[in-house]
């Protein structure tokens, strides 16, 4: 979404860079630059004009324009008051209350539906036991479009008699009380614009079932209208916080960038596509860093962590440490890959990553290549790939619809990943048997798939994890 937005600032950056001490005409083009830029990303005007404001003054100050690093700095400057643009970190804080009640109001088209069953999801990997309510009884379906989600996710549904949104809410919290449901979701009805018959109906469930969180949705890409969305449901709601949605959009994202200025309410969630962990919590100074090409580093790593701890099996960490590396546990990188959102999407959390992406230099289609091929051996080709000769090699190559070349290619690649892994894994080991000394071996990082990692990025990666 911040595509656009990224690669104009990192041109102002790029042109600052190549001066060697900055005056303030130099501040003001790219102060000018800058504006332009975001309001080309169809940030609010009002956002704009105090976000340059700021910006500038604190560019032009001695400790910036006499630095060593001036141009470095101004970057730093921008990096502060776009996080501060963000607003704060905000989660959500469960009480001791039985049930949480969370509410999501908004307008109909913005994914409150399928929000609903993401933060389900998300707190019931949490040890949360959710409870979804089907409050929207106007939408043709929306029952059974949460229902089947809920079924979908292992999460139950309460559609209670299906007419009455009021009682459908209240009642929704008497049955989680019976069962031991601890978070109760409401999923409100929504209209195509804001009209008084949704305010009232949003009003009357919010003081029938004195919810702890009111969270507003927002389809990111509708542009600067989601701030006057927002401040109307402000007024009349009080909302607590927002889920940002649609964030995977090509839309140029200038209303995210607005909503917390104009209505002081912090985005708490992002959803970036369909599937049911893609709701993500939100922080601010992981975004600024991805729009002005920082990449997120950090994210990658948890992300990774999380499909680490999900995939691989005691049995299969002790066999990967002792160098028994297979095509199988190759291929199983390669689905980890799809799961983190594909090859563009983890290039694009590296600094730089963005450009590389939009560039088009990312081929996403080898990962099928490399998982068609591997799909093409035998039991005993993926487990001993020291047999698969050239008679071998043309039949995997034919089956997989692909040259010879490719499978000797994939076949290089998996010898130098398994070298690589059975270097790791005897350094891993003598770490373990010299846990008392000082220091420790730096070890060589990989991508999944056997992609070498930049050495800058290790060392990024390293500060992260220390």
């Amino acid at each position: 979404m911040f595509d656009n937005l990224s690669n104009r600032l990192t041109d102002v950056f790029d042109g600052l860079k190549s001066k060697g001490r900055l005056t303030e005409d130099d501040i003001n083009v790219a102060m000018k630059e800058i504006r332009m830029a975001l309001l080309e990303a169809d940030v609010n005007y009002k956002v704009v004009k105090q976000f340059t404001r700021t910006t500038k003054q604190r560019c032009l100050e001695s400790d910036v324009l006499t630095s060593l690093t001036p141009a470095q700095n101004v970057v730093k400057v921008v990096l502060d008051e776009m996080t501060r643009l963000f607003g704060d970190e905000a989660e959500l804080k469960f009480s001791n209350r039985i049930p949480n009640v969370i509410m999501l109001v908004g307008l109909q088209g913005s994914g409150k539906t399928t929000a609903a069953a993401k933060l389900a999801y998300r707190l019931k990997n949490s040890g949360h036991a959710p409870l979804l309510a089907a409050c929207d009884v106007y939408r043709p379906a929306a029952a059974d479009q949460l229902q089947t989600l809920g079924d979908d996710l292992g999460v139950k549904v309460f559609r209670g008699d299906g007419q009455h949104p009021v009682k459908i809410a209240t009642d929704a919290v008497k049955e989680a009380v019976d069962s031991l449901r601890d978070v109760v979701i409401i999923d409100t009805a929504g209209r195509l614009h804001v009209d008084e018959q949704m305010m009232q109906e949003a009003a009357a469930i919010k003081e029938a079932t004195e919810p702890d969180y009111v969270l507003m949705v927002l389809d990111a890409m509708t542009g600067q209208d989601v701030v006057n969305v927002a401040s109307s449901f402000a007024k009349r709601v009080d909302f607590d916080g927002v889920i940002l949605s649609k964030m995977d959009g090509d839309a140029r994202g200038g209303g995210a960038l607005s909503v917390r200025e104009v209505t002081g309410k912090p985005i708490m969630f992002i959803s970036s596509g369909e599937k049911p962990d893609s709701l993500e919590v939100f922080h601010p100074d992981r975004m600024a860093k991805r729009i002005l090409g920082m990449g997120d580093v950090v994210s990658l790593i948890e992300k990774a962590s999380v499909l680490a701890e999900e995939e691989m099996t005691h049995a299969e960490e002790e066999r990967i440490l002792k160098a028994q590396f297979t095509f199988d546990d190759f291929l199983t990188s390669m689905k980890q890959i799809r799961k983190m959102g594909g090859l563009a999407s983890l290039v694009s959390t590296l600094p730089g990553g963005d450009k590389i992406v939009a560039d088009g230099k990312v081929d996403e289609s080898e990962i099928g290549r490399i998982e068609a091929i591997i799909h093409s051996m035998t039991v005993e080709e993926r487990c001993k790939p020291q047999i698969i000769n050239g008679s071998r090699r043309a039949r995997i190559a034919a089956g997989a619809g692909v040259e010879v070349f490719d499978v000797n290619q994939l076949i290089k690649r998996f010898n130098e990943t398994k070298k690589m892994v059975k270097k790791m894994s005897t350094e891993m080991q003598g770490r373990k048997g010299k846990k008392g000394k000082k220091g420790k071996r730096r070890r060589r990082m990989t991508l999944p798939g056997g992609m070498r990692m930049p050495e800058e990025l290790e060392k990024l990666i390293e500060q992260q994890e220390q």
